[in-house]
């Protein structure tokens, strides 16, 4: 199994998630398949939010925590920017640069 070192960046992230796909049997998924289970996680996300705001939801579904559902988003994340060689720290800094010099209100 691939190791993630203590303090690690977000370069480290992607390395640990491109390593654990090929440990997993997932590196040869497409995009598009990414994106969707992607989607699905989000879904995921969504309804344990929901859970801990207290809106309605199914009684029979399951609901999984917060904190795991976002874990598993940010994965999903970086094995989209993998695939795409997209590092994410430079994509995020270059966006916020865009971002800084936009109106806001």
């Amino acid at each position: 199994m691939p190791t993630l070192k203590p303090n690690a960046n977000l370069a480290d992230f992607q390395k640990y998630v491109a390593e654990l796909e090929i440990e997993r049997g997932f590196a040869d998924q497409k995009v598009n398949e990414k994106c969707l289970l992607l989607g699905e996680e989000v879904g995921e996300l969504f309804k344990a939010i929901r859970k801990a705001e207290g809106i309605a939801i199914d009684p029979n579904s399951k609901v999984g925590e917060i904190g795991d559902e976002l874990a598993d988003v940010f994965i999903y994340l970086c094995s989209i920017a993998n695939r795409y060689d997209i590092d994410l720290e430079t994509a995020f800094l270059d966006k916020e640069l865009k971002n800084s010099k936009r109106k806001w209100i």
